[in-house]
């Protein structure tokens, strides 16, 4: 029966992704919650939820192939859930998924969609799945093969060569990994390792930044250790923006897109607690999300305001900030192994709007940079037209400020062995580091005389 529940509540998880668009994550957590799942059922309706969302297209793929007329939605969605689970989980028999998949459709529906449900699903064990392999066309041949929209995939092959498409591709079907960022004020990250163990956590040392570890078993979220501030939940690439900031203690800071606060109370950190970061953000909301961090870290050095950080120039006076952080909002595609619904819920055009957006940031909070100063602009996407492009068009229009060339001396020795930091920017890809994808790049702004 807990089972039974779990693919159930899976099913209506998996329908508000498609019909509300809704954010997978956000939703999961909400009903794993709600439904008071253990930590194997939460296991497995995680897994069935972000699978069958990562898998979305191949599903269909396998699916067309059984089906005489498109069914309704619910329907289609079940089927996939059930495909996914025959073809992906290998410790699930394919007796305990079709049995719990017409049950689910008779309570849902009635005798005859129970009927197609299980029909479809004794067709594919009996014949197999489709194999894509006879597609003749590539792009669609590795959509199917990958489970990424066409569009998407036609983007990145003009950006990347083949084989780095299909390895970012197949990371973003693979788990992700959770890392932490030791609160260096309080702790030390060996400390901190010690203290995790002692609560039965599996930890080890992360793979780039030097505060991170790396948790293997166990949810960390509800330690001691989290509780007194020990540590935030981080990826690690995203801790590489703090770094490349270049702090020193008591500058005065400015977080032009801070929330949650990650790389806000990061900042703080480095800082040693001194100084000031005043952290902007368009959502009220989102500001109490910063100074909960804030305080649960112990962290004094943090202004939260609820700005757009377009309108800076009109709350503060121009160079009067030593250091400026541009954590863009941005179509998010280096977070797809996090956020698999991402994919299929973006346009062409929205990142044509954000770069856009991206631009107008960049535009307002430049002149509030203190000559000598340096700015970061960073991204969670791996799309040239939100990270490239955008700097390129900025540094056209403001000859006072250049690349700086010294971001490698900042970041960890493996990325500088895999990366070119040389011109004083990174794009890390989803498959290099088992890190989210993300760029990061430095601008420095002429000193006057």
């Amino acid at each position: 029966m807990a089972k039974q529940m779990v693919r159930n509540t899976a099913l209506t998880t998996l329908l508000k992704i498609e019909q509300d668009e809704a954010y997978s994550n956000l939703l999961i957590n909400g009903a794993v919650e709600k439904n008071h799942f253990d930590s194997k059922d939460t296991a497995l309706f995680t897994r069935l939820v972000y699978g069958t969302v990562q898998r979305k297209n191949t599903l269909d793929f396998y699916l067309d192939g059984f089906l005489k007329k498109e069914p309704e939605l619910w329907v289609r969605v079940l089927l996939r859930l059930a495909v996914y689970q025959m073809a992906y989980l290998d410790r699930i028999p394919d007796r305990a998924v079709l049995h719990e998949s017409v049950e689910i459709a008779k309570r849902r529906g009635h005798k005859g969609i129970a009927g197609l449900v299980n029909g479809v699903l004794r067709a594919i064990q009996r014949k197999g799945l489709r194999d894509p392999a006879a597609i003749k066309d590539q792009v669609e041949k590795l959509a199917v093969e990958t489970s990424h929209p066409e569009w998407l995939l036609g983007r990145w092959l003009s950006q990347y060569d083949q084989e780095t498409v299909r390895k970012i591709c197949e990371a973003n079907n693979t788990l992700p990994e959770v890392s932490i960022r030791t609160n260096t004020v309080k702790t030390t990250r060996d400390q901190l390792l010690n203290d995790l163990k002692s609560e039965d956590i599996e930890v080890e040392n992360g793979s780039l930044s030097p505060e991170a570890l790396k948790i293997t078993k166990g949810a960390v979220q509800h330690t001691s250790s989290f509780k007194n501030g020990l540590f935030s939940i981080q990826d690690e690439s995203s801790m590489l923006a703090a770094y490349a900031l270049d702090v020193n203690e008591g500058m005065n800071i400015l977080d032009g897109c801070a929330a949650p606060g990650g790389k806000t109370t990061h900042i703080a950190q480095l800082l040693n607690n001194t100084g000031n970061i005043t952290a902007l953000d368009l959502h009220k909301y989102k500001i109490k999300l910063i100074e909960e961090q804030a305080s649960r870290l112990g962290l004094a050095n943090i202004t939260a305001r609820a700005l757009d950080s377009r309108m800076a120039p009109e709350e503060f006076q121009r160079a009067s900030f030593d250091r400026i952080l541009v954590d863009a909002p941005c179509s998010g595609f280096g977070v797809i192994r996090r956020k698999p619904d991402i994919k299929w819920g973006k346009s062409a055009e929205d990142i044509e709007m954000l770069a856009a957006v991206q631009g107008e940031i960049l535009q307002a909070l430049a002149p509030l940079l203190k000559p000598g100063g340096k700015l970061v602009y960073s991204t969670c996407t791996i799309e040239r037209e939100e990270n490239e492009e955008v700097v390129a068009s900025f540094l056209r229009q403001h000859s006072e400020f250049s690349m700086d060339p010294t971001l490698g001396n900042r970041l960890p020795e493996r990325l500088q062995n895999h990366m070119d930091t040389l011109e004083g920017q990174v794009q890390i890809l989803p498959h290099q580091f088992g890190t989210d994808g993300f760029y990061i790049a430095v601008l420095r702004k002429e000193e006057v005389g």
